[in-house]
């Protein structure tokens, strides 16, 4: 009834799980992880005290498999279970029930696991790989360096590929460092993402996810075009600074300070550093 990935990037040792499904807001149930820890995935009958569990063999020092071996060993419920594993260093594991509803399977790699059950076609799971490794549909090389787009890219691989048999409703991306930090572990959080009922999910989990790299890079023209209206002349105001365009970013501005309390956020915001553009905003 899902398809997902679970990997680990060879690169940056980030972690990630993307999943998709016909069911509403998978985000709260299949995806797991913990910064410089693990990632899992639990799907198909899911007992989602498997991802909390699983992370918590992998801090303790536990591999993918053993950790993943111990939890089915004593679940009499396993044979209805699907679920994929990865740690911060060794081959990942995965698990996919007899139970489990066809077309179902996962494939497995050096970083990665992807996994689905009750699919449209048995081709789900490699496309799903497929699109991970950076392999477009005609099989020539389509990769990209951004760990959270590789993982997006094999959601959409895999719904290209049928996807889920019942059709599609909802999505979710979580990705977290791969340095452990006890103290602060929310800090490790670098994408969280979710799409709990859409016609699109896959579609729109890659909308979000440009947007979040907008917000991270200041990619003020993209946020200009696609951030929520009630914020949209802020994005149009910085983009036509950015470009040189004085006359637009005081235009863009001066609609700005006209509604209630804006001036006073604009001036917070440039007195916290949180917007270092507004500096030059504010001069106009």
């Amino acid at each position: 009834m899902t398809f997902s990935i679970v990997a680990r990037d060879p690169a940056t040792g980030q972690l990630g799980v993307a999943v998709a499904t016909c069911t509403l807001a998978v985000g709260r149930a299949a995806p797991w992880a913990r910064a410089g820890v693990g990632a899992v995935a639990t799907q198909a009958s899911s007992q989602r005290g498997y991802g909390p569990r699983l992370l918590a063999r992998l801090a303790a020092g536990a591999d993918a498999g053993t950790a993943l071996a111990e939890l089915l060993a004593a679940d009499a419920g396993a044979d209805q279970r699907q679920v994929g594993v990865v740690g911060p260093a060794g081959p990942p594991a995965a698990w996919t029930g007899v139970g489990c509803l066809s077309a179902c399977g996962h494939r497995t790699g050096a970083d990665y696991t992807a996994q689905g059950n009750m699919l449209s076609s048995r081709s789900v799971v490699p496309s799903v790989a497929e699109g991970y490794a950076g392999i477009g549909a005609e099989g020539h090389a389509e990769a990209t360096t951004d760990f959270a787009a590789r993982l997006v890219a094999a959601l959409r691989a895999g719904d290209a590929a049928g996807g889920d048999l019942r059709g599609r409703q909802s999505a979710a991306l979580l990705v977290v460092s791969g340095t452990r930090d006890e103290e602060a572990p929310w800090e490790g959080v670098l994408v969280d993402l979710r799409v709990d009922d859409a016609a699109d999910p896959v579609a729109e989990l890659a909308r979000l996810l440009r947007l979040q790299r907008a917000y991270e890079t200041g990619d003020w023209q993209l946020l200009a075009e696609e951030a929520p209206e009630g914020v949209r002349e802020l994005h149009v105001a910085l983009a036509a600074a950015a470009r040189g365009d004085r006359d637009g970013a005081r235009d863009a501005l001066r609609a700005l300070r006209v509604r209630p309390g804006w001036e006073g956020w604009l001036r917070r915001l440039r007195v916290n550093g949180r917007l270092p553009a507004t500096d030059e905003l504010l001069r106009y």
